[in-house]
């Protein structure tokens, strides 16, 4: 048959057969490296791997630390202002409607 384009090919009985093939191997293959191992195995693995993600992490410095919790405090003091401010305005508008 021709392989233009549009055209129903049907596959050869040859290429069905080395089709299989592929097949079979695919399904044999079971989990890869994972598969092999047994539930220790696979959690020994997770804690390598853990550990190599956090050995890219790049750390701050004590001053860049210091800074960065300087900041959030700030931050987190000034929203306590400005939040007590608005429940102390809401609490006088509920005084005043409610009598």
């Amino acid at each position: 048959m021709t392989d233009a384009v549009g055209s129903i090919d049907m596959p050869d009985a040859q290429d069905e057969a080395a089709s299989a093939d592929q097949d079979a191997k695919k399904k044999a293959r079971k989990g890869g490296k994972r598969g092999k191992k047994g539930p220790l195995g696979r959690l020994a693995l997770f804690y390598r791997q853990v550990v190599a993600e956090l050995r890219k992490v790049v750390w701050p410095t004590r001053n860049q630390l210091s800074t960065y919790t300087t900041v959030v405090i700030v931050f987190v003091v000034i929203m306590i202002g400005i939040v007590t401010v608005i429940d102390s305005g809401f609490q006088h508008v509920v005084k005043y409607v409610f009598g």
